[in-house]
Order: structure tokens, then sequence, then C-alpha cells
């Protein structure tokens, strides 16, 4: 009867700890969902910026015609893409609009526009935002990972199908310094 009862709470105590497991891994999924999904809104809300930005900058730099071409051609890249050859379309709208901030300093009248300038606080308002909403895409895909990779959760990770996620990271050339020729 004693050894029932041991195999019993044995059985138990694994059940217990299978449950757990399980439903930590389906949370820590669920937070990186949302974290994603997150960063999705503050994209659109970029995007749905930039038109506006490049009118503004259209007329006082008409002649900058390339830069502009490349910002509304990123950003045209980046709302068509999903997954992770999106956030690298992101990047390079992020190099883009750089390049065009660089080019507008030095425009005196631009620099001077209130439109230009409450747009470019905006961008640069979103800018951290969406930093800020990778970095904890990027904690939350770690803290996932590790669980899905450490014994003995590795068990029910490979059980359930539970698979790795990728981290949000920068292409080598969005790490190069902008540089502005005129």
């Amino acid at each position: 009867m004693i050894v029932l009862i041991i195999v019993v709470l044995f059985v138990a105590i694994i059940l217990l700890w299978a449950v757990t497991s399980y439903n930590s891994l389906v949370k820590l999924r669920n937070k990186g969902d949302e974290a994603e999904a997150g960063i999705d809104a503050h994209l659109k809300e970029r995007a749905d910026l930039i038109p506006n930005l490049v009118e503004t900058i259209k007329g006082y730099a008409s002649h900058e015609k390339e830069a502009l071409e490349s910002v509304v051609s990123a950003r045209s890249k980046a709302s068509s893409l999903q997954g992770d050859e999106r956030m690298r379309a992101e990047g390079e709208l992020s190099t883009a609009l750089g390049r065009l901030f660089a080019i507008a300093e030095s425009y005196p009248e631009l620099k001077a526009n209130q439109n230009f300038i409450a747009l470019q606080g905006e961008l640069t308002r979103l800018e951290a935002t969406l930093a800020n909403a990778r970095k904890y895409y990027n904690a939350i895909v770690r803290e996932y990972n590790d669980k899905i990779m450490v014994f003995p959760s590795s068990l029910i990770a490979s059980l359930f199908h539970f698979g790795k996620r990728n981290y949000i990271e920068i292409d080598a050339g969005d790490r190069e310094r902008v540089d502005v020729r005129f």
C-alpha cells in the first residue's frame, strides 16, 4: 500500500511539473506574440508619419530626390513583408530615415519649419519607443528560448513542438555610420 502511495505521489508530482512547464512555455510564447504585435503597431504608426515627413522635405530639398525615394521605397518594402524579412526591411527604413535627417540638417529653412520639427520630433519619439519595444521582445525571446532549451523543460517543449524564436537583429550595413555627401 505504501509503495502504491509513493508511486501515485511520484506520478502526481511529474504531472504537476509537466503542466507547470507547459503553462509557462505558453505564457512566454504569448508574451512574445504580444511584444511582436506591439512592435507592429509602432511600425504602422511610423509608416503613417513618413509620407508627411517626405512631403515636407520635398518642398525644401527637391533635388535630394534619391534620398526621398529611398525612404518611400523602404517604407513600401517594409509594409509588404512579414516576419524576419519585415524586421530587416524596417532596419533598412531606419537607415534611410537617418540619411534623410542628415540631409535635412543642411537646409536651415527646413530645420526652422514647424511642420518638420513636429514630424522629426514624433519620429524621434517613435524610434526610441521602437528601440525599447525591440529590447523587450528580445528579452522575452531569450527567456522563451532558454526555457525550451534547458532540461527538463526542454522535454515538454519538444513533446509539444515549441519552436525557437528569432531575435530582432539589424543587418551589418545598418551598424555603419550614415555617410552623407553633398
